[in-house]
Protein backbone atom coordinates (compact mmCIF):
# COMPACT_ATOMS: atom_id res chain seq x y z
CA UNK A 1 0.00 0.00 0.00
CA UNK A 2 1.60 3.07 -1.20
CA UNK A 3 -1.11 5.23 0.63
CA UNK A 4 -3.47 5.36 2.62
CA UNK A 5 -5.86 7.89 1.42
CA UNK A 6 -6.55 7.65 -2.06
CA UNK A 7 -9.43 10.09 -2.13
CA UNK A 8 -11.66 12.31 -0.23
CA UNK A 9 -15.40 14.04 -1.12
CA UNK A 10 -16.81 16.81 0.92
CA UNK A 11 -20.36 16.96 0.48
CA UNK A 12 -22.37 19.84 -1.23
CA UNK A 13 -26.52 20.34 -1.51
CA UNK A 14 -25.84 23.54 -2.81
CA UNK A 15 -23.45 22.35 -5.54
CA UNK A 16 -22.18 26.12 -6.99
CA UNK A 17 -22.41 27.72 -3.85
CA UNK A 18 -20.13 25.00 -2.72
CA UNK A 19 -17.83 25.41 -5.27
CA UNK A 20 -17.39 29.08 -5.27
CA UNK A 21 -16.91 28.56 -1.84
CA UNK A 22 -13.42 26.42 -2.33
CA UNK A 23 -12.26 27.87 -4.73
CA UNK A 24 -12.66 31.89 -3.22
CA UNK A 25 -10.98 30.09 0.06
CA UNK A 26 -7.66 28.49 -1.77
CA UNK A 27 -7.98 30.86 -4.28
CA UNK A 28 -7.38 28.22 -7.29
CA UNK A 29 -10.18 26.49 -9.92
CA UNK A 30 -11.85 23.44 -9.36
CA UNK A 31 -12.46 20.90 -12.28
CA UNK A 32 -16.27 20.41 -12.56
CA UNK A 33 -17.54 17.28 -13.86
CA UNK A 34 -20.80 15.14 -14.32
CA UNK A 35 -21.26 11.53 -12.89
CA UNK A 36 -24.59 10.05 -13.49
CA UNK A 37 -27.19 12.25 -11.81
CA UNK A 38 -24.40 13.88 -9.64
CA UNK A 39 -22.19 16.44 -10.11
CA UNK A 40 -18.01 16.80 -8.59
CA UNK A 41 -15.90 19.51 -8.46
CA UNK A 42 -12.53 18.07 -8.60
CA UNK A 43 -9.83 19.94 -6.35
CA UNK A 44 -6.00 20.10 -8.20
CA UNK A 45 -3.79 17.71 -7.52
CA UNK A 46 -0.88 15.36 -9.34
CA UNK A 47 0.06 12.12 -8.66
CA UNK A 48 1.04 11.03 -5.99
CA UNK A 49 -0.70 13.31 -3.84
CA UNK A 50 -4.23 12.36 -2.56
CA UNK A 51 -7.35 13.87 -5.03
CA UNK A 52 -10.50 14.90 -3.85
CA UNK A 53 -13.79 17.00 -4.35
CA UNK A 54 -16.58 18.49 -3.95
CA UNK A 55 -19.97 16.33 -4.63
CA UNK A 56 -23.55 16.88 -4.83
CA UNK A 57 -24.63 13.29 -4.91
CA UNK A 58 -27.64 11.41 -4.16
CA UNK A 59 -27.63 10.10 -0.51
CA UNK A 60 -24.68 13.01 -0.03
CA UNK A 61 -25.30 15.09 3.18
CA UNK A 62 -23.07 17.49 4.49
CA UNK A 63 -22.41 17.70 8.65
CA UNK A 64 -19.90 18.74 11.12
CA UNK A 65 -20.12 15.42 13.14
CA UNK A 66 -18.18 12.90 10.68
CA UNK A 67 -14.59 12.33 9.70
CA UNK A 68 -12.31 15.70 9.74
CA UNK A 69 -10.66 16.16 6.98
CA UNK A 70 -7.29 18.61 6.71
CA UNK A 71 -6.16 20.38 3.43
CA UNK A 72 -3.22 21.68 2.79
CA UNK A 73 -3.60 25.91 4.54
CA UNK A 74 -0.23 27.28 2.69
CA UNK A 75 2.26 28.96 3.89
CA UNK A 76 0.46 30.46 6.61
CA UNK A 77 -3.40 29.67 7.80
CA UNK A 78 -4.19 33.35 8.02
CA UNK A 79 -5.02 33.92 4.64
CA UNK A 80 -7.44 30.61 4.09
CA UNK A 81 -9.27 31.75 7.22
CA UNK A 82 -9.69 35.74 6.22
CA UNK A 83 -11.28 33.67 2.94
CA UNK A 84 -13.84 31.26 4.99
CA UNK A 85 -15.21 33.97 6.64
CA UNK A 86 -15.37 36.23 3.42
CA UNK A 87 -16.85 33.10 1.36
CA UNK A 88 -19.59 32.49 3.81
CA UNK A 89 -17.68 30.18 6.44
CA UNK A 90 -17.07 30.09 10.07
CA UNK A 91 -13.95 29.68 11.38
CA UNK A 92 -14.45 27.16 14.58
CA UNK A 93 -11.04 26.91 15.97
CA UNK A 94 -8.49 29.83 15.06
CA UNK A 95 -5.14 29.04 13.99
CA UNK A 96 -3.21 26.75 16.64
CA UNK A 97 -0.17 25.62 17.60
CA UNK A 98 0.31 21.62 17.57
CA UNK A 99 4.11 21.58 18.34
CA UNK A 100 7.08 23.64 16.52
CA UNK A 101 7.39 20.45 14.65
CA UNK A 102 4.63 19.60 13.60
CA UNK A 103 2.93 23.16 12.71
CA UNK A 104 -0.44 24.54 13.04
CA UNK A 105 -4.30 23.77 12.40
CA UNK A 106 -7.66 25.32 12.23
CA UNK A 107 -11.04 24.42 11.64
CA UNK A 108 -13.79 26.09 10.00
CA UNK A 109 -17.32 25.22 8.73
CA UNK A 110 -17.73 25.38 5.04
CA UNK A 111 -21.01 27.19 3.33
CA UNK A 112 -22.65 23.58 3.15
CA UNK A 113 -21.92 22.98 7.17
CA UNK A 114 -19.63 20.83 6.84
CA UNK A 115 -16.16 20.76 9.54
CA UNK A 116 -13.26 21.35 7.36
CA UNK A 117 -9.44 21.06 9.15
CA UNK A 118 -6.50 23.19 7.42
CA UNK A 119 -2.81 22.15 8.88
CA UNK A 120 0.27 24.33 7.94
CA UNK A 121 3.72 24.65 8.78
CA UNK A 122 3.91 28.04 10.01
Amino acid sequence: MSRLINWFEIPATDFERAVSFYEAVFSIRLTRETFGSGQMAIFPYADPATGGAVCCMENYAPGDSGVIIYLDGGDDLAAPLERVWASGGKVLVPKTLITPEIGYFALFQDCEGNRIGLHSLH
